[in-house]
């Protein structure tokens, strides 16, 4: 379960940068951490879960199949994501738009945990009672650095932050915004719902969920087939929740998208053209990373 999820994670930080075209500062980098993956990915993960010589080999042999099955079956359709947020890129938005693009990032990622889950239940399974203490105490060393990067700073300075933040990633999209465009953003994250403290308490409840399903299923030494079909149950319960969690979700989504729009359509031609000449190079870049099968 940690397996699947920290793994589905991380894979999910990759193609996010893939699709949303702004976080790396170069086409290069993207060929290079996508076909790094599987050791990165492992590195990542140990530091979670501390394999063991008997795990090692599966782990890594489970990340490098998993990397080959998106290269086959994800890129073409992660490519023709970038193709259509070219073609919308030339033009304003609206947040309808921008929330269709979200809910096809959704999907791939989705796509991605079902993969994830089908590879990993035999390592998730031979997990020990040590290596759950060890997760556990890596999850609060995780949340200790989010108190200490996040809650601890005034409301002020986590505004701040985040408006750092966010006009590097848009500026290396778009290319230096203007005075107006960033007031604009300073002013959609004065606006903004987010609260770190919130988004602390719901991945603490995460945690523990996950923490407490990985400890039933060694309690009663589950099935692989039993494994994968909780798995996979927890992955949507995550990804789409009910009730109150729904709605909160819901209103941050179309909060999102709404930002998303409105500063795009504020942004002039040249910033655009930047912006489809980097979309343009993306989607090249993963072509080519397709071709090398």
């Amino acid at each position: 379960m940690p397996l699947f999820r920290m793994r589905c994670a991380r894979l999910a930080r990759i193609i996010g940068v893939l699709v949303l075209a702004g976080c790396l500062a170069a086409c290069s980098a993207i060929k290079l951490a996508y076909n790094n993956l599987p050791e990165v990915s492992y590195w990542w993960l140990d530091s979670y879960v501390d394999f063991d010589s008997s795990q090692t080999p599966r782990v890594r042999d489970e990340l490098t199949q998993v990397l080959e099955w998106h290269r086959q079956n994800e890129l073409p359709k992660v490519i023709d994501l970038l193709r259509r947020t070219r073609t919308l890129a030339a033009d304003d938005v609206t947040p309808a738009q921008a929330c269709e693009l979200a809910d096809s990032i959704q999907a791939r990622l989705l796509a991605l945990a079902d993969r994830a889950v089908s590879a990993g239940a035999d390592v998730a399974l031979s997990l020990s009672d040590a290596q759950l203490a060890h997760l556990e105490r890596k999850y609060a060393r995780v949340n200790a650095d989010y108190g200490k990067e996040w809650i601890a700073l005034s409301p002020k300075d986590q505004r701040e932050k985040r408006y750092e933040q966010f006009l590097d990633r848009s500026e290396d999209f778009y290319g230096r915004l203007d005075a107006a465009q960033r007031d604009l953003l300073r002013r959609q994250i004065a606006q903004s719902s987010f609260d770190p403290r919130e988004f602390d308490a719901n991945r603490r409840a995460r945690q523990q969920e996950i923490l407490a399903l990985l400890r039933r299923l060694l309690a009663e030494k589950a099935a692989p087939s039993d494994a994968q079909a909780a798995v996979r149950a927890f992955v949507r319960h995550v990804a789409e929740p009910t009730g109150t969690e729904r709605e909160r979700r819901q209103s941050q989504r179309e909060e999102s998208c709404r930002t998303v729009a409105e500063l795009h359509n504020q942004t002039t031609p040249a910033q655009r053209s930047k912006a489809r000449q980097r979309l343009q190079a993306y989607e090249d870049d993963l072509r080519e990373l397709a071709s090398a099968l």
